[in-house]
C-alpha cells in the first residue's frame, strides 16, 4: 500500500524518510520538492498528486509536510485517515505546537514511530497509548516501566486502544450529544433541505478494563432498515437513521443485534459515534419573514420567529441575519425582544436574542430606507441566516435510554449525560 512516508519542511528540505517497499527510490523526495513545494501557489495545489507512475498523498502541518509515496492503487481516504493520526501521534509526542525543528531533534523516536505504524507499507499499530508505552521519550523511569509481557499482550490482543492498570479515585464517565441543523427553506415555506449532523462523544474516567452498555431509543432504524421493515416512526417513538459510524472500540455484532453499543472504552476522550439523520427532524425554530417595498425607497420588514420545543428548554445565542439591499442608507429597527443593529459591512440587521424559551414567540420589524438607484438590477435576496444554541435539545429525537458498566471490581460510577443542538446552515430563503 504505502511504498514510503517522508516528512519535508516548507524549503523542501528532506527531515525523515522511511522507504518500506523497492518499488519507490530516494529520487520521489526530489520529484515531490520540484512539483509540489516548488511551486509558488502550493496553498492551491491538491493533496493528490501524481507524478510519473507514483502518487503522492500529503498533509500540511505548521512548517512541513507529511507525505506518503505509493505506486499501487491505493485508496485515498484510507491513506488521508492514517496521515491525520501520525500528526495526532506527533503531537502527543512532541506537543500541539510542534515545529519542523523539534522532528529534526528527535528524529530517533520518529524512526521508530514509522517502524510501529506500518508494517511493509500497510497501517499496524496506530494505538497513541500503547504507542507512548513502546516508545519513549528519554529514560523511562523504574516506575512506569511496563514489564514486557503485558506490553506484547497489548500489541498483539484486540484491545490496543486502552492500556492496563488504569486507576482513579472517582469513577466518572460524561456523554456529549452534540448535533448541528442544516435547512433551507423555500420562498413558499417548503423544506428543500433539513439535516441533522450528529455525534457522541464520552469522557471516560474508568478504573481497570470496564466494559459499557449503551443504549439509545427504543426504536432506532438505520437507512436499509427503513426500506426492508417499511416502518414510519410516530411522534417521539424512535429515530430513523441514515448512516452511522463508530469508534473501533465498538462490538458491531452486538449492535446489528439489539442495537446495543458494547464496548471498552479507551481512557479519556474520545467519539464514540457520528451520525445523520434526514426524516422526521424536530426543527428548533419556525420563522415566517414578510419583505414590504412601500416605495422605491422604502421597505417594511416582519419576521415572528416560534421556538419549537419544550417550554422547560431554553436557546442561547440566537441571531438572526436579515438581508438588506445594498443601497440602504437607514434602518429603523423595532424589536419585541432582544436588540438589533445594522450591518453596513454584511449589508444585513442582525437580530440577537440572547435567551428565548421554548414555546415564546416573538417579533421583528424594522423600516428600511434606500437610496435610488440609478440601475434596474434587481436584488438578488439573499436568504436569512439563523444562529443558534439550544441545550438540553435534539433536533433527531436521539436520547440516551441507558448506560450501565460492568467491571470485575464492581465500582460506583457517576454518569453525566449532555444534549447540545446548534445551527449548521439554517436559511430561510425570501
Amino acid at each position: 500500500m504505502i511504498s514510503a512516508l517522508l516528512l519535508i519542511d516548507a524549503k523542501g528540505k528532506n527531515i525523515v524518510s522511511r522507504y518500506y517497499r523497492a518499488d519507490v527510490t530516494r529520487e520521489s523526495a526530489d520529484a515531490f520538492r520540484t512539483n509540489v513545494i516548488a511551486k509558488k501557489d502550493t496553498g492551491s495545489n491538491p493533496p493528490i498528486t501524481y507524478i510519473d507512475g507514483t502518487t503522492f498523498i500529503y498533509v500540511r502541518n505548521s512548517d512541513h509536510y507529511i507525505v506518503a509515496v505509493t505506486k499501487k492503487n491505493a485508496s485515498p481516504g484510507l491513506i488521508f485517515h492514517f496521515l491525520f493520526h501520525l500528526v495526532k501521534m506527533f503531537k502527543s509526542y512532541f506537543g500541539t505546537d510542534y515545529k519542523a525543528d523539534d522532528l529534526r531533534d528527535k528524529f530517533s523516536v520518529v524512526y521508530e514511530i514509522f517502524d510501529e505504524v506500518l508494517d511493509y507499507g500497510y497501517p499496524q499499530n496506530c494505538a497513541i497509548d500503547l504507542m507512548k508505552q513502546l516508545i519513549r521519550l528519554g529514560k523511562a523511569s523504574n516506575e512506569v516501566e511496563e514489564d514486557a509481557s503485558t506490553i506484547t499482550s497489548q500489541v498483539t490482543g484486540a484491545i490496543d486502544w486502552r492500556r492496563e492498570g488504569i486507576t482513579y479515585r472517582k469513577n466518572e464517565i460524561f456523554i456529549d450529544t452534540l448535533e448541528s441543523v442544516n435547512l433551507l427553506i423555500s420562498q413558499t415555506g417548503a423544506v428543500l433541505r433539513s439535516e441533522v449532523v450528529g455525534k457522541i462523544v464520552m469522557k471516560a474516567y474508568l478504573t481497570g478494563m470496564p466494559e459499557c452498555r449503551f443504549g439509545l431509543n427504543d426504536k432506532l432504524l438505520i437507512s436499509n432498515e427503513k426500506k426492508t421493515k417499511g416502518a414510519r416512526r410516530g411522534k417521539g417513538s424512535g429515530v430513523e437513521i441514515d448512516d452511522c459510524s463508530f469508534h473501533r472500540c465498538v462490538r458491531l455484532g452486538q449492535f446489528d443485534q439489539d442495537r446495543t453499543i458494547t464496548f471498552i472504552p479507551p481512557d479519556g476522550e474520545f467519539e464514540l459515534m457520528k451520525y445523520r439523520v434526514t426524516e422526521n427532524i424536530n426543527l428548533p425554530f419556525r420563522i415566517l419573514p414578510v419583505y414590504e417595498e412601500i416605495s422605491e425607497t422604502t421597505l417594511k420588514i416582519n419576521i415572528k420567529v416560534i421556538a419549537n420545543f419544550s417550554k422547560q428548554v431554553s436557546a442561547q445565542n440566537v441571531e438572526l441575519k436579515i438581508p438588506v439591499p445594498p443601497n440602504t442608507a437607514n434602518v429603523i429597527p423595532k424589536v419585541g425582544f432582544g436588540s438589533a443593529e445594522y450591518n453596513s459591512a454584511d449589508q444585513t440587521i442582525d437580530w440577537t436574542l440572547r435567551k428565548l424559551t421554548g414555546g415564546q414567540e416573538t417579533t421583528f420589524s424594522a423600516e428600511v430606507k434606500m437610496l435610488k438607484m440609478t440601475n434596474d438590477k434587481v436584488w438578488s435576496k439573499p436568504p436569512i441566516n439563523v444562529i443558534f444554541a439550544v441545550p438540553s435539545f435534539t433536533a433527531s429525537g436521539l436520547h440516551v435510554r441507558f448506560l450501565k458498566v460492568y467491571e470485575k471490581s464492581s465500582y460506583q460510577t457517576v454518569k453525566w449525560v449532555r444534549y447540545m443542538t446548534r445551527s449548521g446552515d439554517y436559511q430561510i430563503r425570501l
